[in-house]
C-alpha cells in the first residue's frame, strides 16, 4: 500500500524502539499516534466511530450516523503502543480484542477493515 505514512519518521523510530524492547519517548509516541490516526481518517472518512488513544489523540472516522452530543455510541480506545502495533500491522485486531488491549462499544466499533494503515 502506498501511503505518505509508510516512511514517516516518528513511526519508524517508534517501531525501532518497540523492536528493541524499549518504550518510545513521549514525543515519538505522540507523533506516531497522531500520524497514524490521521491515516485512519483518510482511509475511513466519516463521524460514526470515535477512536481514542489517550493521552495523544482522538478522531472520528467511519461512515454512518454522525455523533454530535454526549458520549459517542461507537467508541474504540487503546494505549498508544497498541495503536501503533495495530495501525502498522504488527498486531491483529482480533488478538488485541481477545487480550483486552482494545476497549470497544457500539455495533460499528470494529475498525479491523481499515487496518493496517501503514505496513512495516
Amino acid at each position: 500500500m502506498s501511503s505518505p505514512h509508510n516512511k514517516s519518521s516518528p513511526i519508524v523510530v517508534a517501531l525501532a524502539e518497540l523492536d528493541a524492547g524499549r518504550t518510545p519517548d513521549r514525543a515519538t509516541l505522540r507523533d506516531a499516534v497522531r500520524t497514524l490516526l490521521s491515516g485512519l481518517v483518510e482511509r475511513a472518512p466519516g463521524h460514526a466511530v470515535e477512536v481514542r488513544v489517550p493521552p495523544y489523540g482522538a478522531v472520528q472516522c467511519c461512515a454512518g450516523p454522525r455523533h454530535t452530543r454526549g458520549t459517542p455510541a461507537n467508541v474504540v480506545e487503546m494505549a498508544p503502543v497498541v495503536w501503533i502495533r495495530l495501525a502498522t500491522g504488527r498486531m491483529r485486531w482480533s488478538e488485541a480484542v481477545e487480550q483486552g488491549l482494545v476497549q470497544t462499544s457500539g455495533n460499528r466499533s470494529d475498525i479491523s477493515a481499515y487496518l493496517p494503515i501503514s505496513p512495516h
